[in-house]
């Protein structure tokens, strides 16, 4: 081993003189460290002892760096900006990529998802931005996009569909009459009916049941069509909403079809990328796998 090394002084030590520095203050470079104070004070003694000279004047409001401290730290934090430096081109930070969801699609089928996503990409730094309204690939930063529409969405995108909007009836199994396992199409006015700001019940009595909207039907309101869903699962009404959004309550039992009767909607499901991309790589992924999940589900 070359001398130089061996007459480096311990580099736990370097850490707490190099915070103790910065926040001239011990207690302060503890709570950072992670470690108690009584050991950031002791690893400045040993320092001190090593090198055979005062680095701080123990003040009584504080610290203040002698003048070997002060010609000492600039070179020590040069140092640790080098191990980092070095160490990010090993071991690269994750890319940070946003994409834009509506609420109900991030709480109903991203979010359980992401799980999986992140075990197999671990350096896919995810953010999600879910609102309503529609986000800017430029001004909002984002980078891959679930939108609810009909193409084209704008120049310079590339567009896939995802899911066709496909809407069922959805309601708790306690709201089954006794054995059976669906409610017949002329009592579902005599349910409350649970809209969501799509409000999409008219349209659904008429093209998928061949009935009217009865003016006293027993109605509630949500923002939100996950909302709408919850309620549903509470057992509080009879909700519309995308098929793929309610397959997992579905198959776990938290819901049930009431109505064979489903239709066919004009609003699809798309992931939509710029063709621009800042981080191609990762984009890409995240792209691919929306698409083979909707593949998985749509199967």
């Amino acid at each position: 081993m070359p001398e130089a090394f061996l007459s480096l002084p311990p580099l736990n030590a370097l850490r707490a003189f190099e915070a103790a520095a910065r926040h001239l203050n011990f207690r302060i470079a503890a709570e950072e460290l992670n470690v108690t104070q009584g050991a950031v004070a002791q690893h400045i003694r040993g320092l001190e002892a090593d090198l055979g000279t005062k680095l701080f004047e123990r003040l009584p409001r504080g610290l203040a760096l002698t003048d070997e401290g002060r010609a000492y730290v600039p070179n020590i934090r040069r140092a640790f900006d080098l191990i980092s430096e070095a160490t990010l081109l090993l071991r690269p930070e994750p890319a940070r990529l946003t994409i834009s969801v509506t609420p109900s699609f991030a709480t109903k089928w991203l979010i359980p998802k992401l799980p999986e996503f992140v075990a197999h990409n671990p350096l896919v730094d995810l953010r999600i931005l879910a609102s309503e309204s529609l986000s800017s690939f430029q001004a909002d930063g984002v980078d891959i996009a679930v939108r609810q529409g009909r193409p084209p969405f704008g120049a310079g995108l590339m567009v896939d569909l995802l899911f066709p909007q496909q809407i069922v009836a959805i309601c708790s199994p306690a709201l089954l009459p006794a054995g059976e396992n669906e409610i017949v199409p002329t009592d579902i006015q005599h349910h409350v009916l649970l809209h969501d700001a799509h409000n999409l019940w008219p349209e659904f009595m008429e093209k998928a049941l061949g009935l009217k909207m009865a003016t006293e039907a027993k109605r509630m309101r949500f923002n939100q069509t996950s909302l709408a869903i919850d309620a549903a699962i509470a057992g509080q009404g009879i909700a519309l909403a995308s098929r793929f959004l309610v397959a997992a309550d579905i198959a776990a039992g938290r819901l049930v079809q009431p109505l064979d009767a489903e239709m066919r909607g004009t609003q699809d499901f798309y992931v939509v990328v710029p063709r621009k991309q800042r981080h191609p790589e990762p984009t890409q992924a995240v792209r691919q796998w929306l698409l083979d999940e909707g593949a998985v589900k749509d199967s």
